[in-house]
């Protein structure tokens, strides 16, 4: 086992919290700012793209694409239990990662930040509030946020920095 690195990654968790801030004040404001669901259940879109990108206030109760939204409510506790112990594994990797270790450190800390913003929804509103929809279209990609596009940036960055540091101590082996 290694010893840890002095000083460690942890100060990335201030990017953490940056994202937990950034994606609740968001939420906040389309919670306040956008229509609620319409007598149907679809969301109300306002156009900030047109033909591309509208605001759209809808509510997730499962995972990503709406996974297991529909399973009665214990999907709330299960997601949240990943989520924590997801963050807490990137947490305890940061501890062991050099702090200017950016490709490590900076995909870590945008995953901990966009699953525990995730967390806080599901804990007090019992669903995550999405309000970003791409589309082209009638090809809609599923209503996202902050958070949720925190976490694709941060597990693109780990598998790539990953794929590409494992290549570099492959030819340096």
């Amino acid at each position: 086992m290694t010893a840890r690195p002095k000083p460690n990654a942890l100060i990335w968790l201030l990017l953490s919290a940056a994202i937990i801030g950034l994606d609740q004040w968001s939420k906040a404001w389309v919670l306040s700012s956008l229509p609620d669901l319409d007598p149907t259940g679809r969301c109300v879109r306002i156009p900030v793209i047109p033909g591309f990108w509208d605001w759209c206030r809808t509510y997730n109760t499962g995972a990503a694409f709406s996974f297991l939204s529909d399973a009665g409510g214990w999907q709330r506790w299960l997601f949240t239990a990943l989520a924590l112990g997801i963050s807490g594994l990137m947490a305890w990797w940061l501890s062991r990662t050099a702090r200017a270790d950016w490709r490590s450190a900076l995909p870590y800390a945008l995953v901990v930040g966009g699953a525990i913003g995730n967390v806080i929804d599901r804990q007090i509103h019992g669903h995550v509030v999405d309000f970003v929809l791409w589309y082209v279209g009638e090809h809609i990609w599923p209503a996202f946020n902050i958070a949720d596009a925190a976490i694709v940036v941060g597990a693109v960055g780990i598998a790539l920095f990953g794929l590409f540091d494992g290549k570099a101590r492959q030819k340096a082996g």
